[in-house]
Order: C-alpha cells, then sequence, then structure tokens
C-alpha cells in the first residue's frame, strides 16, 4: 500500500552551535511508511558512520521486503502481521553490520548508534528504539512522549533516585543503556499503537529534547505544525538558540486519514499472493 497520500513528512538535521560534523542520520520513505533517526556516538566520524549504516540497512531492507510482503501480512503460525518481526530483524541486521565494522576497522572503534524506527501500516505505527532519541506525540493538542529512553537518567527517575527538576541539570544526560553496535546482540524495545487521522508524530535526537524543554516544543508544534517544515525547522533553531551543545535532528510525521490494510478472505490472499 502507498502512503504518499496518507503520511505528510519533514525533516531537519544540523551539526549545532559547538560540534564541528554531525553524527546524526535520517531517513523517511513515505510510500512505505518508514522514517528512520539515528544519533551516532564514537571517536572521529565513526558516530556518523554508525548512524549512516543504521539508516541505509534498515530502510533498504525494510523497504526490499516490503516490496514483496505487505507488513499486514499474517504470519502462518502465530497468525499476527508480520511488521514486527519484520522490522526488529532488520534492527538486529544493521546491529551486526555496525558492530562487525567497529570490530575489524580500529578508526571505527567502539562507535555506535541510538535508533527509533517507525512503521505506519494498518492504522498503526510500529515503533522501535535503542537509547535516549525519542518519538513524541501531538494529538488533539496533546503533547506526549511516546517512547522512553534506554538511559541511566531514564533508571535513576524509576527508581526514584532523583527528580525530573534533578534530571534536567544532571551530568550523565547521555548516558545510555542500549545502543546499536556495541555489542554483538541486541534487543530493540517494538511497541506497536493505533493511529488517528491528524496526529503528528516527531522523531528526534536527543540535541533536541537536552535544549528545548517538553512543553516548548508542543507550544512550537501547535504554533507551527501547519507547515512541517517550517515546524522542523523551527525545532532546530530553538535548539541552537538554546546552545546548540549537540547535533539535532528531528523527523515529523503527520497522518492525513486512515490507512487500513485489507480485511477479510480476500485481503489475506492477496497479501500472501503480492
Amino acid at each position: 500500500m502507498d502512503l504518499t497520500q496518507i503520511l505528510e513528512i519533514a525533516s531537519c538535521t544540523d551539526p549545532g552551535m559547538v560540534r564541528s560534523h554531525n553524527e546524526d542520520s535520517v531517513a523517511a520513505d513515505a510510500a512505505s511508511g518508514l522514517v528512520v533517526l539515528a544519533d551516532g556516538m564514537g571517536g572521529y566520524n565513526a558516530g556518523e558512520v554508525a548512524s549512516g549504516m543504521a539508516t541505509s540497512v534498515i530502510t533498504s531492507e525494510i523497504k526490499q521486503l516490503l516490496a514483496r510482503t505487505p507488513p499486514y501480512t499474517l504470519d502462518p503460525v502465530t497468525n499476527i502481521a508480520i511488521a514486527p518481526r519484520m522490522v526488529r530483524d532488520q534492527v538486529v541486521k544493521a546491529n551486526v553490520s555496525i558492530f562487525q565494522a567497529a570490530q575489524s576497522q580500529p578508526q571505527y572503534a567502539g562507535m555506535g548508534t541510538t535508533l527509533v524506527v517507525c512503521l505506519f501500516y494498518d492504522n498503526k505505527v510500529l515503533v522501535a528504539h535503542l537509547g535516549d532519541s525519542r518519538l513524541y506525540r501531538l494529538r488533539a493538542g496533546d503533547f506526549a512522549q511516546v517512547t522512553r529512553d534506554h538511559s541511566l537518567l531514564q533508571e535513576q527517575l524509576d527508581a526514584g533516585l532523583i527528580s525530573q527538576e534533578q534530571a534536567k541539570h544532571a551530568q550523565h544526560k547521555n548516558l545510555v543503556t542500549r545502543a546499536l553496535g556495541i555489542d554483538p546482540q541486541i534487543e530493540p524495545e517494538v511497541h506497536e499503537y493505533p493511529v488517528v487521522p491528524g496526529d503528528l508524530y516527531l522523531l528526534c535526537s536527543d540535541g533536541l529534547c537536552d535544549m528545548v524543554g517538553d512543553e516548548e516544543i508542543g507550544e512550537a508544534l501547535r504554533a507551527f505544525g501547519s507547515n512541517l517544515d517550517l515546524a522542523s525547522q523551527q525545532l532546530v533553531q530553538m535548539a541552537n538558540d538554546n546552545g546548540g551543545r549537540d547535533n539535532v535532528s528531528v523527523i515529523l510525521v503527520r497522518v492525513l486519514r486512515e490507512y487500513p490494510g485489507p480485511r477479510g478472505v480476500m485481503g489475506k490472499l492477496f497479501a500472501w499472493l503480492k
């Protein structure tokens, strides 16, 4: 199912005010309903290598799979859609590629990347993520964080060791507990959420949410959300105006109308035969 007329997508990425190069990477394919954002880490240019590998491997592999099998196709064993396994497997494949490159080439030793992947299908959004890059949603004026950071800071918040106010000034904001390419095996966190026409989704690297509070991000989306290109540029500018200490990247996705998958016996048969 081609979602070009269903999803409106805009993105913006910037090195920020301090870094000399950009280690973030973004990719989007409206037709496939696929968007990917990665925030690389590592010495020299290794971070941008890791994030670039993540977005290219995941987008190319998933697009090839979707060309053969729609995401709403039912697994004959579990009788549930194959999309979660499809995305999870390609994230794992990207992890292997990055990890092996880091092991075989000394200049890339220790490189890795955070990740957010969204696949829109069948009036749902499938979300896979690792690290502290985030997904937010603006629905009917209500702005909320969808993903939960894989970070030391989040673990301390969950354990009640620090308050939200203390977290704003913590010195270890960027210590992630899960990332792509650091370990030989990883398990991304994968969830599905129902989508409503009019929803606006924001994928961002921590260069945005470390510099701009959630309330201000929500206000900007309410004010500029009618123009996604302008909104994405405004968010990046806000991060830079507040210091721009890191690379900052955003992807905005607006859902224009419903996009249900085929239903019934004929729909399932079509999905298998396509």
